[in-house]
């Protein structure tokens, strides 16, 4: 993870040249996928057109410079539509004010953070009249040129400091996979002692979680409301009303 205000300004270093092509300008953010497309890139020559480089081209963001295989990757904004596009949107994160849908005023943007390694936003630091506080991107419905829209339960899911937002994503990371291990776990599952074992497994993966929405079974009755937390006797129960439920159960839940 690293804060925008980490990246600018850092050298870009060519590794096929071994030499500096630039520094880190700005960031051409993409609206729709939440995400950084482009780094634009300052350099010491007359610049007639915008140079950026595709984040899907960077090897790497480091303390001290970013790296790319050459100079090559450095490309004219003006000659990529996509990308032309997304700079006319103007759109910016810092210094803008995030309203819930149903327009109360949550707080000042005044940082990001992003993944270095993929370039998604996954949170963004606000000031509020109690203090500052940390906002998961999931919170985030739209990014607009001046304002944030984020959701109206946004308060909800403020963090104290920005290294939880790498452990939020860890577990909702370890979360998603579960619905896959669930499903491997029975494939593996040919005699009685791997069932039990198979059950006793499921046990330790979904206790503690929380389901996100109603859980019926076979017979249409409701087992578990949405936003319960499962005990161990909750995940027995479901194993018990057949492999279809607990494969529901795993498929819509969120850690605690």
């Amino acid at each position: 993870m690293k804060a925008s205000a980490q990246i600018i300004g850092l050298p870009i270093i060519s590794i096929a040249d071994g030499m500096q092509i630039g520094a880190v300008k700005s960031f051409v953010i993409n609206p729709d996928k939440g995400s950084i497309d482009f780094l634009t890139v300052e350099q010491e020559d007359v610049q007639l057109s915008l140079k950026a480089i595709p984040f899907k081209k960077i090897v790497g963001i480091g303390e001290f410079a970013v790296t790319v295989a050459s100079s090559h990757d450095v490309i004219d904004l003006a000659e990529i539509p996509i990308a032309n596009q997304l700079v006319n949107k103007q759109i910016r994160i810092k210094n803008t004010k995030a309203i819930t849908r149903k327009g109360q005023l949550l707080g000042e943007v005044h940082e990001f953070f992003l993944n270095e390694e993929t370039g998604d936003i996954i949170g963004i630091s606000l000031r509020l009249e109690s203090g500052e506080a940390v906002l998961p991107s999931a919170q985030v419905l739209t990014y607009g040129k001046d304002i944030l829209i984020v959701s109206d339960d946004a308060s909800g899911a403020l963090l104290s400091d920005a290294s939880m937002l790498i452990q939020k994503n860890e577990k909702e990371t370890e979360a998603s996979n579960i619905p896959e291990q669930i499903q491997a776990m029975s494939e593996t599952a040919e005699n009685v002692e791997a069932l039990e074992s198979l059950r006793e497994k499921q046990v330790a993966l979904l206790a503690g979680k929380r389901v996100t929405k109603d859980i019926y079974d076979l017979n249409g009755e409701l087992l578990f409301p949405a936003g319960t937390t499962l005990r161990e006797e909750d995940v027995r129960k479901a194993q018990e009303a057949g492999p279809s439920v607990i494969v529901d159960v795993s498929m819509n839940i969120e850690a605690e």
